[in-house]
């Protein structure tokens, strides 16, 4: 199986422990994360090879980062190294009506500063089964939304098969609009990811008629229109408190004008971080596995909704523990 790529910024993520406010103790616990890099180990866990791109600053703390990434078995030859500071990010879980609350601490980073003379992505790219991006990269800075786009043609180039989940971060863009640079990476992209909120605030496309299959399979269709993607999937996360989620999603093919929905699960959330890069994580893996789109689908809303229940960025989960999931659900004929 030829590797997935995937291009993105690492970050260091702060937690106080537990459900505790930001400082209520003096104490934080340290975790790695970043969607792209959540990608690239969850499909290694999963047992697609993975390769990440990214770039980590020249001092112990990138030195970790990298270390980490080669404990989990992720491909980390083409990582860049320079600057001065790795992107952080704070994160305070929140517990039932308490919502999760996000701190960026990432301007200036090593990766924010990256330019296309260094990377080479038809070297990077030529034995690649995939490229993985999402829209967190260009809302970073000018230079790597440089970077993506130059990733997203060149894999155009070479026939490598491209994914983008929107991954809409309001912080991050700020009074910037999204929408040109996302409707670039969106229409070279076969896979297209995300939830109706950054349909609409990226991309301009609004997939919020209603929650029945008719109106999302509309939706869906519209996206393909107007972008050209192939594949549309949505996630959705009905948050009825910050303990507990439910969860499901849909993909909707274009050459079929099939919409397959997913069964829905109900989920006690230990760590909703790196929930939707589950998600795209066990949809490449599956399709690479050669799986239908409905096997595909219910594979990777298994996968996402066991992360859930998992701390920390990363998701850990194998592809036959998804699987007995599935089959657990379907023995007892649970569709959620």
């Amino acid at each position: 199986m030829k590797p997935v790529t995937c291009f993105g910024e690492m970050l260091l993520r702060l937690s106080p422990p537990g459900s505790e406010l930001f400082f209520q103790s003096p104490s934080l616990r340290t975790w790695f994360g970043g969607s792209e890099m959540n990608v690239a180990v969850g499909l290694a866990h999963l047992g697609t090879p993975s390769r990440y791109v990214t770039k980590l600053p020249e001092n112990a703390v990138g030195d970790a980062a990298l270390s980490f990434l080669r404990a989990e078995d992720v491909d980390a030859r083409q990582v860049r190294r320079g600057g001065a500071r790795m992107g952080i990010y704070f994160v305070e879980s929140g517990a039932d009506l308490r919502p999760m609350r996000v701190v960026y601490d990432r301007a200036g980073s090593a990766f924010s500063a990256i330019e296309p003379s260094e990377l080479d992505w038809s070297d990077i790219l030529r034995d690649a089964g995939g490229l993985h991006l999402s829209g967190i990269t260009p809302a970073v800075g000018d230079g790597p939304a440089r970077v993506a786009l130059a990733a997203a043609e060149a894999a155009r180039t070479l026939g490598v098969p491209v994914s983008l989940d929107l991954n809409y971060r309001p912080a991050l863009w700020g009074s910037r609009d999204p929408r040109p640079v996302m409707a670039q990476l969106a229409a070279a992209s076969g896979l297209l990811i995300g939830n109706p909120g950054a349909f609409r605030a990226m991309l301009g496309v609004d997939t919020s008629d209603g929650d029945d299959d008719a109106s999302v399979a509309a939706a869906c269709r519209r996206v393909h229109e107007e972008l050209g993607c192939g594949r549309v999937a949505v996630t959705r996360r009905d948050a009825r408190s910050a303990s507990e989620h439910g969860w499901h999603a849909y993909l909707y093919h274009a050459a079929t004008a099939t919409l397959h929905t997913s069964r829905a699960y109900t989920v006690r959330v230990v760590d909703r971080v790196g929930g939707g890069d589950s998600f795209a994580a066990g949809l490449l893996h599956a399709f690479g596995e050669g799986r239908d789109d409905a096997a595909a689908l219910e594979f990777a809303t298994a996968v996402s909704a066991i992360k859930l229940t998992i701390p920390g960025d990363v998701s850990r989960t194998t592809a036959a523990e998804a699987d007995r999931l599935l089959a657990a659900r379907a023995e007892m004929g649970v569709k959620g």
